[in-house]
């Protein structure tokens, strides 16, 4: 089949991967759409020393699996856990000691005509919500991994550092709990289409320091973790929702004197992501830059990589 495939920090497209073999309890799905987010691009520059096919953000139909699934839209969270180690045990399998993680650790990604997942880990799209919507399904449910881990009352004051691919999605479900919402970022367009939608926004610079309970890091750099960190009031919340692909060199004295709590965030659920699409309660679609066939995958990947650019996305064509 055909896919993108990363080997030594190169990605190239290749004709000839052999075609996935779901193991028990698995689902064949094929591709129709996959978006190509940070993670991605953090992959290929050496974030970690991944070989295989690229991607984790897809809509499939199901090739092979449940009957109640076989011949419908679905989307996979990403974890595919032994459910044996302590981690599983805890309940807690996206920290599973035996993981692989599609496109990301030791499972072939989306970037490729077919997938497998573990059947228990699809979830069907609900007919209204368009396959170029589902696309977000699993970045949407990572923005809502924060509201699982730090509970949020009204009229606190939240900021999101960053208003790139991660940040849009973080903004708007934030946006929806009641909080007094502020997006900081270096985009004006960026900026400008979250201020049109009703949020405050301000250029990085301009961040008020020391006045937020929480601040949501979203950049993947020390300049943005050093707002973020700024921005805190005593006893405040650092999110950290960004994969870091160097060293983080950071001045520890702030977070003890001002007692701080730091929390790590990254995957999220999944069937609240689809409710609220299906509500229409989220805009994913308008942060579409642009689609490219699996086939011009480089040029996406070019493209992903330029600054300021939302989502874009691959059609597979399979």
């Amino acid at each position: 089949m055909r896919a993108l495939w990363l080997q030594d920090r190169q990605l190239r497209l290749r004709d000839d991967v052999p075609m996935p073999e779901p193991a028990a309890g698995e689902a064949l799905v094929r591709v129709l759409c996959a978006g190509i987010c940070s993670t991605d691009l953090e992959l290929v520059r050496g974030y970690y020393p991944y070989s295989g096919v690229l991607g984790h953000e897809f809509v499939g139909v199901v090739e092979s699996g449940p009957a109640h699934m076989c011949g419908r839209r679905v989307v996979g969270e990403i974890n595919a856990s032994c459910g044996a180690c302590d981690q599983c045990a805890r309940g807690q399998p996206t920290h599973c000691l035996q993981r692989t993680v599609l496109g990301i650790l030791q499972r072939a990604g989306c970037f490729a005509q077919y997938l497998t997942l573990p059947a228990a880990n699809l979830h069907i799209v609900p007919d209204e919500v368009s396959t170029t919507a589902a696309t977000f399904t699993e970045p949407l449910a990572a923005a809502l991994e924060i509201e699982a881990q730090v509970p949020l009352a009204l009229r606190q004051r939240v900021l999101v550092v960053g208003a790139g691919r991660l940040g849009h999605l973080i903004a708007q479900t934030l946006a929806l709990t009641g909080c007094e919402l502020w997006v900081a970022g270096r985009a004006p367009a960026q900026l400008a289409w979250l201020a049109a939608r009703g949020l405050n926004v301000c250029a990085a610079a301009d961040a008020e320091p020391h006045a937020f309970d929480m601040a949501v890091e979203c950049t993947g750099n020390a300049q943005g973790f050093a707002l973020a960190l700024r921005a805190l009031r005593p006893r405040g919340t650092l999110v950290l929702k960004s994969t870091y692909a160097g060293s983080l060199t950071l001045d520890a004295a702030p977070i003890v004197v001002n007692e701080l709590t730091v929390v790590g965030s990254r995957c999220g659920p999944f069937a609240p992501a689809l409710q609220l699409l299906a509500a229409g309660r989220v805009l994913v679609e308008p942060l579409v830059h642009a689609r490219y066939a699996l086939a011009d995958g480089m040029a996406a990947f070019a493209h992903a990589a330029q600054p300021a650019v939302l989502k874009v996305l691959l059609d597979t064509g399979a």
